[in-house]
C-alpha cells in the first residue's frame, strides 16, 4: 500500500513539473505584438563653404519602409508649416512669393502652388500616401525627400547605406533625374532603382476645362499642371465626336466629365489609359450647328491645351436670338420681381399746406389723412404679407418730389395718392381717379394746376423743380407707359366701389400731369374722393364713418386689381 501511494505521489510530482515547464516555455518563446519602432534619422544640411549642421528628424519603421515625420523635415530645413485636420501645408520662408506645398493624409498627390506669380500650379504624385500616427504625419523617406526637392528646388537625398538624409540650402538641383529625386545617386550602394510610379509622377495633370461660347463657334481650354506633353486630335466624325489625346497625362475622370444643356459643345468625356495617356471625347451638336473646323493648339505660356471650334454663323439670326434672349431675361426678371408685397399710400398736402378748404372750414389734409390711415389698416388686416408704406402718417409737410422717392426707396409695387377736390362751381361733385399723362381737357388741367401749386410752399422749389418742364412730362409719361395698363386698371378698379358709396355719379378715370405721379416707378394713381367746395359733399367727407367707408371702397378696388393681376400673371407664366 505504501508502495502504491509513493508511485501516485511520484506521478503527480512529475505531472506538476511538466506543466510548469510548458508554461515557462510559453513565456520564453511567446511573440510580442509588433509595434512600429520609433527612432530618429540624422539630417545633414550643408549651408556652403564647408559649413552646415546636423539635426535628427523623427522616423518610424513600419516593417516595410522607413517613414519620416514631415514636420521634422520642415524644421530641419528651417521652413514653416500649418497643420489642419486634413493634412499639412508647408510654407517656404524665402519670401511672400515662395510656393506653398499642400499635403493631404491618405492622398498620393501633393499640390505646389506659387503665390503672387504667374507660375502654374504643379501636382506631384508620390509613391506612397502620407499617414497619421497620433499627432504626427509620416511619409516614406524617399517620397518625402523627392517632395521637398521639387518644392524647394534643392537637393534632398536619402542614403539607405549610411541611413542619413542630406540636403543643401542652395537652389537649383545639380542635374539629378526627376525620376530618381529623393534617393541616393546612381552607383551608390543600396540605391533603389526608379519605380514605375515615380516615373509616372511627372505626367501632366488636367485640372479643369473651360468652354467659351462664341457667335461663330467655341473655344475649349484644357487647363494643365506639370510638364508639356504631346497632343493629337481626331477630327469630328459623322456623329460629331472628336477625340483629343494627351500623352502621359492624367485627370480626375469623375470631376472632368461634363454635360452641357445648350451650345455647340454637348458633352466632354475623359478616359484614362494605364501607362498610355489620356483621351477626351468631345461631342458636338452637329444637328443645330454646321461645324466648319476644329483645330488643336498648345498654349505653352498658360500651360493649356486648346481646341478652336468654328461653325457657320448666321449673324442676323444670332443677333435676333440674342435680342430675344435679352428680352426674355428682362421679362422673366420682372415677373420674378413683381410681387404685390409693398403698397405706398400718400395722403395729399399736410403741415403748412392745408390743401382744399370747405365752406365750413374742413381741410383736405385732415380728411385724406384719415382715409389713408383707414385704408392702410384694411390692407394690413386683410393681407399680412403686404407691407404698407406711408409718405406721411401725421400732419407733416412732405414735398411733392420726395413722395415719389419714398415709394421708390421702399420698393413700392403700387402708389396710391388720396386727395379732395375743389371748384369755383359749388355744384361740382363726384369722385375722380387720375393717372399720369397729358392733360386731356381744361377740367383736368385745372385740377392738376391746383394740386401742383403746393410746390411754391417748398423751400428752393425753383431749384428742385427746375427740370420739371413739358419735355420732362413727356419723358415721365413714356417711362410710365410700362405701367400704363396696370395704372389704368387700378384706377378703374378703385373708381367702381368708391362711386357706389356716393350719391352723385363719378367723373371717371382721367389723365393729368400731377407732379406727385411723375417719379414713382410703379403703377400709380391719384384718387379725388369728392369736392370740399360742394356743401353736401363737404358734410359727407367730414363724417368719420363715411371716411372709413371711402377707404374700404378704395381697398375693394385694390383687392380686385390684385386678384386679376395674380390670375393673369400665373396664366402668362404657364404659357
Amino acid at each position: 500500500m505504501r508502495h502504491l501511494l509513493f508511485r501516485i505521489r511520484s506521478s503527480l510530482a512529475g505531472l506538476t513539473l511538466l506543466i510548469l515547464l510548458v508554461c515557462l516555455c510559453g513565456t520564453l518563446f511567446a511573440v510580442p505584438p509588433v509595434k512600429p519602432a520609433e527612432s530618429t534619422v540624422p539630417f545633414v544640411v550643408s549651408t556652403g563653404n564647408d559649413q552646415g549642421y546636423t539635426v535628427r528628424v523623427l522616423a518610424m519603421n513600419s516593417g516595410k519602409e522607413l517613414l519620416v515625420d514631415i514636420e521634422s523635415m520642415a524644421r530641419a530645413l528651417r521652413q514653416s508649416y500649418r497643420k489642419n485636420p486634413e493634412g499639412i501645408v508647408l510654407e517656404s520662408s524665402e519670401g511672400k512669393s515662395a510656393p506653398l506645398c499642400a499635403i493631404l493624409i491618405g492622398n498620393n498627390f501633393a499640390r505646389i502652388v506659387s503665390r503672387g506669380t504667374d507660375v502654374p500650379e504643379r501636382v506631384i504624385q508620390m509613391q506612397s500616401a502620407p499617414v497619421k500616427k497620433q499627432t504626427q504625419i509620416y511619409l516614406s523617406v524617399t517620397s518625402a525627400c523627392r517632395l521637398f526637392t521639387l518644392w524647394l528646388d534643392r537637393n534632398v537625398e536619402y542614403n539607405a547605406v549610411s541611413g542619413r538624409i542630406s540636403a543643401s540650402t542652395k537652389s537649383n538641383r545639380s542635374g539629378a533625374s526627376v525620376a530618381t529625386i529623393g534617393s541616393g545617386r546612381h552607383g551608390e550602394p543600396g540605391t533603389p532603382a526608379a519605380s514605375t510610379s515615380q516615373v509616372a509622377a511627372e505626367r501632366t495633370v488636367i485640372t479643369g476645362i473651360e468652354v467659351e461660347k462664341r457667335a461663330n463657334g467655341a473655344i475649349l481650354s484644357f487647363i494643365a499642371s506639370g510638364p508639356p506633353v504631346q497632343g493629337s486630335l481626331l477630327k469630328p466624325d459623322a456623329d460629331g465626336k472628336a477625340v483629343l489625346t494627351l500623352e502621359k497625362a492624367s485627370c480626375d475622370v469623375g470631376t472632368l466629365s461634363k454635360i452641357y444643356n445648350s451650345g455647340i459643345v454637348r458633352a466632354i468625356t475623359p478616359k484614362q489609359f494605364e501607362g498610355a495617356g489620356l483621351q477626351f471625347t468631345v461631342a458636338f451638336d452637329n444637328r443645330s450647328f454646321v461645324i466648319n473646323s476644329v483645330d488643336f493648339q498648345q498654349d505653352k505660356k498658360n500651360n493649356r491645351y486648346m481646341l478652336y471650334v468654328r461653325s457657320y454663323a448666321d449673324v442676323e439670326k444670332i443677333h435676333r436670338k440674342e435680342k430675344e434672349q435679352q428680352i426674355a431675361q428682362v421679362l422673366n426678371r420682372d415677373v420674378e420681381k413683381w410681387k404685390l408685397d409693398t403698397i405706398v399710400l400718400d395722403a395729399g398736402h399736410g403741415g403748412k399746406d392745408p390743401g382744399a378748404i370747405g365752406g365750413n372750414g374742413i381741410r383736405e389734409k385732415d380728411v385724406v389723412l384719415n382715409i389713408v390711415r383707414d385704408l392702410g389698416q384694411f390692407i394690413e388686416q386683410k393681407w399680412p404679407d403686404v407691407r404698407v408704406i406711408y409718405t406721411r402718417k401725421d400732419d407733416t409737410f412732405i414735398p411733392l418730389h420726395e413722395r415719389g422717392k419714398i415709394a421708390n426707396r421702399n420698393g413700392g409695387k403700387l402708389f396710391i395718392s388720396v386727395h379732395c377736390n375743389a371748384s369755383p362751381n359749388r355744384a361740382a361733385s363726384g369722385s375722380e381717379v387720375y393717372i399720369l399723362g397729358a392733360n386731356k381737357n381744361k377740367s383736368a388741367l385745372d385740377v392738376a394746376m391746383f394740386e401742383n401749386s403746393v410746390i411754391r410752399k417748398e423751400a428752393d422749389y425753383q431749384l428742385e423743380y427746375k427740370g420739371f418742364t413739358e419735355e420732362y412730362l413727356i419723358m415721365s409719361s413714356m417711362a410710365q407707359n410700362a405701367f400704363a395698363k396696370q395704372s389704368t386698371t387700378l384706377a378703374q378698379d378703385i373708381l367702381k366701389p368708391v362711386e357706389m358709396r356716393q350719391t352723385n355719379s363719378s367723373r371717371g378715370v382721367r389723365q393729368a400731369s400731377f407732379m406727385v405721379l411723375w417719379t414713382p416707378s410703379m403703377p400709380s394713381t391719384l384718387v379725388e374722393v369728392g369736392y370740399l367746395s360742394n356743401p353736401e359733399e363737404e358734410k359727407h367727407l367730414q363724417d368719420r364713418d363715411e371716411q372709413a367707408k371711402i377707404a374700404y371702397g378704395i381697398f375693394q378696388g385694390v383687392q380686385n386689381f390684385r386678384k386679376n393681376y395674380e390670375t393673369s400673371t400665373m396664366a402668362s407664366m404657364s404659357n
